[in-house]
């Protein structure tokens, strides 16, 4: 008897570059026969990116679906609209396609998979699987936040991508979700180009938010002012963006630039990796640095500390600014870095493989198709 493949839906907020959407990127990009995905977004993403990333996932044969709602960035506002028009749109899909498996990853594709399941409770005949991205969730919302948590804790969806987003999630919420730790792929490295070769360049990458650590960042970049041996280069975007542009104006040690798609296959060029983060769900970005042997200069945070080896020689507790300082002017220079970058490249191709987290990842989904026959 020939069964129809599993067929699998991923919920992401847009498509954009962002450590969720490329989490399930790398999922739906398993070569396992017999499971069918799709990608769909929430709000229709509008950034240099979205194109990219489009066309990296239909050469993988990947089915995408986009969304009529605009992707606006307001305190969540714009967010929770989109969830909650999310249903009406998507149950014309659901009823197409019929999906054995909803996927959703991020809080805005948590609330448009909660939206769709209240208002047609008679269509559930889907598994959700829900993917825990961060250590701290619904910052501003928590009446929302608990109630979607109660709804996914009902249905035994969760699945935490390290061992510090399970125990957060459990100091929170009550219940400890199982692991499946995020996979990365090493990526063939090339040379980027605005680099300053007589100097030490060091690469921040991220949202420019509070979570990344901004102020920890700029202060370093002020007291390191005047040094020529270092450069700071900041690629990314965020609400915080014109704290740091007028910082950036300020100094002699410093540039930002958007975000660059692609950005792990440039790592290598960098001299270190600035992770002052005040909190992670793991740390993609060190992983991606260690597998490009890029040291990782780094708070020791929740979620970010599973990313290195906890002897790692350039943790710093509490994002010290001082120890920031003394490791990029006394560490970092005369670090031999051929011994640091493979012995953390040995450390994360261990724990981190793609292969291995499609392979988990797909035990729940032929499980929900196991219990259909």
């Amino acid at each position: 008897m020939q069964h129809t493949p599993v067929r699998v839906f991923h919920i992401i907020s847009h498509f954009d570059l962002g450590g969720a959407e490329q989490v399930a990127a790398n999922i739906a990009k398993s070569s396992t026969g017999g499971v069918e995905y799709h990608m769909i977004e929430v709000m229709r993403g509008h950034t240099p990116f979205t194109r990219s990333l489009i066309d990296e996932l239909q050469a993988s044969g990947i089915r995408l679906h986009r969304s009529f709602m605009p992707d606006v960035r307001f305190h969540f506002l714009f967010e929770r609209l989109g969830a909650l028009c999310f249903p009406f749109w998507f149950l014309f899909l659901y009823l197409k396609w019929r999906p054995d498996v909803l996927h959703c990853h991020t809080e805005t594709a948590d609330m448009a998979v909660c939206a769709f399941a209240r208002l047609f409770p008679w269509l559930r005949k889907y598994k959700i699987v829900r993917t825990v991205h961060n250590t701290m969730l619904w910052t501003g919302v928590k009446r929302l936040g608990d109630h979607i948590e109660r709804f996914m804790q009902r249905n035994g969806c969760n699945v935490a991508i390290s061992p510090s987003v399970k125990d957060a999630y459990g100091q929170n919420y009550g219940t400890f979700p199982p692991v499946i730790m995020n996979g990365v792929e090493p990526v063939e490295q090339r040379r980027y180009p605005h680099l300053h070769p007589d100097r030490l360049n060091i690469l921040f990458a991220g949202r420019l938010e509070p979570q990344k650590g901004i102020e920890s960042l700029l202060e370093t970049i002020r007291r390191m002012k005047g040094d020529g041996r270092f450069f700071f280069h900041l690629i990314g975007d965020g609400t915080l963006r014109q704290e740091v542009e007028r910082v950036v104006d300020d100094a002699d040690n410093a540039v930002l630039v958007p975000p660059v798609f692609g950005l792990p296959a440039f790592m290598g060029s960098f001299d270190a990796l600035f992770m002052p983060s005040e909190f992670e769900g793991l740390g993609l970005l060190a992983v991606e640095a260690a597998m490009a042997g890029l040291p990782v200069v780094a708070n020791r945070c929740s979620g970010l500390s599973d990313a290195l080896p906890s002897d790692w020689p350039f943790w710093v507790t509490g994002n010290d600014v001082s120890a920031y300082v003394h490791i990029f002017r006394k560490t970092l220079p005369v670090a031999d870095r051929s011994a640091l970058t493979a012995w953390a490249r040995e450390y994360v191709m261990k724990r981190f493989s793609v292969r291995n987290m499609q392979l988990e990842y797909e035990k729940i989904y032929f499980q929900v198709k196991e219990s259909s026959f």
